[in-house]
């Protein structure tokens, strides 16, 4: 009996130590398995850090380059939008270019030929007005359908003509404006009581009209004297005119050849070729043949309308005080060869006291001294 319970102990023990041995052995494999676990989970986590340290500066980068990308797209389309030509305007009306005018005709077909100039009738100065009305201020017109061949300053000296110079505008505006001229007419008005200088007169309406226009021709005329042929056209010449050829004064005839009173005309290279007028002729008589003198000194000589074309009109009067003839013009045309080139145009001296735009004249009144 003992002996069978020594040896039931014997394998009740052994039976023990061996499970004792297989459970150690379990926890052993339990515990390698775990710590292997812990392992491969930290090198994973390590792994994962690894990874998204690199991938979020990639993505960074990545986001840059698509900002970039986009605010690229962006200012291209900007550009583009920008460089869009611009969309079409409606259409505008132009207006048709202002045709060039052509040139007058050489003569005028407006032209009537032989007037009736009567002056024993009355005339003023808000008829005149009314019956030229294409004039400018200041006595300036034009020809609307086709282009001067000439542009004219109409110099008339002037001192207390007021009646004689409302007959000169009511016929000779008409005329004037039939020859189809670029004109202005220059009333230069002597203001003082001293000796009338004409000749000097004239040659500040030469200045003082070229201060206003480009005129090329210059008329130079008496206030008293008036054509009767419209054919008589106030206009320079390849030679210097003398247009008032025959007068009623003296019979309608041409009182002697050398003769250049009363109206004449005068290119601006003409007028200056002489050095003008001269300036030192004060009273009536002798600037005229002064001014011939000097004309035939430069080979020039005078042209002339025909006697009866020529023909024209003084207004009766009695000489003006302080215009008495002057006793020293014989002498002084003796010696024009010499005193030509010092007195005229380059030696003159005045002063302008005002000046006036009418509506059929321009008045300048000026100080040309005394003798």
């Amino acid at each position: 009996m003992a002996g069978d319970s020594t040896v039931n102990f014997n394998l009740l023990h052994r039976t023990c130590k061996v499970v004792v041995l297989l459970c150690f052995l379990h926890i052993s494999v339990t515990v390698v398995f775990y710590v292997r676990s812990l392992d491969i989970r930290f090198a994973f986590v390590q792994n994962q850090q690894s990874h998204n340290a690199v991938t979020q500066p990639n993505q960074a980068r990545n986001t840059e380059f698509a900002s970039k990308t986009k605010a690229k797209e962006v200012s291209v389309g900007v550009q583009q939008q920008e460089a869009k030509p611009p969309e079409p305007k409606p259409e505008q009306k132009t207006e048709a270019p202002v045709k060039k005018l052509e040139k007058c005709p050489e003569t005028s077909p407006l032209l009537v030929g032989p007037l009736r100039v009567e002056f024993n009738i009355p005339v003023n100065m808000e008829q005149i007005k009314k019956d030229n009305p294409n004039l400018q201020p200041g006595g300036r017109f034009k020809p609307k359908d086709c282009e001067a061949r000439q542009k004219v300053a109409i110099i008339i000296p002037f001192r207390k003509r007021d009646e004689h110079l409302k007959y000169w505008l009511y016929y000779l505006h008409p005329i004037l404006q039939r020859q189809q001229l670029d004109y202005g007419v220059y009333v230069i008005n002597q203001d003082d009581n001293e000796i009338f200088n004409r000749a000097k007169l004239l040659n500040v309406g030469y200045v003082e009209a070229l201060k206003e226009y480009d005129y090329e021709c210059f008329v130079f005329s008496d206030v008293d004297l008036i054509p009767m042929d419209d054919r008589n056209t106030y206009k320079c010449f390849s030679q210097p005119r003398h247009l008032s050829v025959s007068m009623d004064k003296f019979g309608f005839r041409l009182p002697y050849n050398q003769y250049f009173g009363g109206v004449s005309s005068m290119s601006k290279q003409q007028y200056l070729k002489i050095n003008g007028f001269p300036n030192n002729y004060w009273g009536w008589g002798g600037e005229d043949d002064d001014i011939y003198n000097r004309l035939a000194s430069k080979g020039m000589s005078i042209s002339r309308p025909s006697g009866e074309v020529g023909k024209c009109r003084m207004i009766r009067h009695n000489r003006d005080k302080q215009n008495e003839p002057n006793p020293q013009r014989f002498d002084r045309i003796a010696h024009t060869r010499e005193t030509m080139y010092k007195d005229g145009i380059n030696s003159l001296s005045y002063k302008v006291v005002k000046i006036e735009k009418f509506d059929l004249f321009t008045k300048i009144t000026v100080d040309v001294g005394k003798p």
